[in-house]
């Protein structure tokens, strides 16, 4: 009976950590390497929010939708989707560019909103990711662990759930990024009141719209979050298993001209793992690479700055491949 009382006492232990770690996500990680050292497995606690913001979408039966509400979630996801590749991939994973403090909390806070924890965590993992890409210490490699896993599953496992901070020292010195990385489910929840409170006053002052706000709920937060998530995770999943391989990397990551449209841009996922330190991921003029558009826009205004280039080496490996492909033709073995 004892030892029945104390399992059920263990399990509520863990699930009240799994609880607090929603508002506090640095709760009770004081020993990461247990934890990391722990196997895999999805923690149903953890899986909650995410079935919430997909449940969420269903209110679209209730709410109904307007054009000003479908437009809203159309900005949201852009605006969010280029914080995230901009920002969150390619400032602070990589810093293919520089900013100001002012600026890179800014963006930090508008990443936040995409509800894809925080920025010091996103990076970390990231970093991790490109050190053991499609290898056992991938944590959403398709090719090791399937395409849900590598999906979804992953970021529902209590072993990824903590940041490694002494992976992103060179983030961790500025407190209000450790805040909002500490505290990631603050900026969501005060992005989805916003949006309530704004469909409210719209609904109000301008009733020839036909918005309620529910409905902007619904379409700016829910419905506009959980597509963004999607194409967002596509990258880990999709971008390993579809698409062409111009680089010879010792991963799996491949190019894909879908991917990058839905993602402005980073469905150059090949070109960005032999290159990985250029702000821009599309290499030619064919390859499109909004985020990269974007991002050379702002360095017009002075906000960010010293944008690093395509590496020569890039054009020089595939002219190499070409020659060696038209000689091939030209003279084929045995002739």
């Amino acid at each position: 009976m004892t030892h029945a009382n104390n399992n059920v006492g263990a399990r509520l232990g863990r699930g009240m950590v799994s609880l607090m770690r929603w508002f506090d996500t640095d709760y009770g990680n004081e020993d990461l390497s247990a934890i990391r050292a722990k196997p895999d497995k999805v923690e149903f606690v953890r899986v909650l929010p995410f079935v919430l913001l997909h449940l969420g979408c269903l209110g679209v039966f209730l709410a109904g939708w307007s054009w000003f509400a479908v437009g809203t979630a159309v900005f949201m996801y852009l605006i969010r989707m280029f914080a995230i590749t901009g920002f969150y991939h390619r400032y602070f994973s990589h810093k293919t560019f520089h900013t100001s403090r002012a600026a890179q909390f800014l963006f930090a806070v508008l990443g936040a909103t995409a509800v894809q924890r925080g920025p010091l965590w996103w990076s970390y993992q990231h970093r991790h990711h490109h050190k053991h890409s499609d290898e056992e210490e991938d944590v959403h490699s398709p090719n090791v662990r399937g395409f849900w896993w590598s999906h979804i599953g992953w970021i529902t496992s209590g072993r990824n759930f903590p940041t490694d901070y002494s992976q992103v020292r060179d983030l961790v010195k500025y407190p209000e990024l450790v805040f909002l990385n500490r505290f990631d489910s603050v900026v969501p929840f005060l992005f989805a009141l916003t949006l309530f409170i704004a469909g409210h006053y719209v609904g109000e002052y301008f009733p020839s719209l036909g918005v309620t706000s529910w409905q902007l709920l619904v379409w700016g937060f829910f419905i506009s979050t959980t597509v963004l998530f999607h194409a967002t995770s596509s990258i880990n999943s999709l971008a390993h298993l579809l698409g062409k391989r111009r680089y010879r990397t010792e991963d799996n990551s491949r190019n894909s001209f879908a991917l990058a449209l839905i993602t402005l841009g980073e469905g150059w996922h090949n070109n960005h793992h032999r290159y990985m330190s250029s702000a821009r991921q599309g290499f030619y003029w064919w390859e499109i690479d909004i985020s990269y558009y974007l991002l050379k826009v702002l360095s017009w205004t002075g906000l960010i700055w010293n944008l690093k280039p395509v590496p020569l080496a890039a054009y020089e490996n595939q002219r190499s491949i070409s020659t060696r492909r038209n000689i091939s033709a030209t003279h084929p073995p045995g002739s």
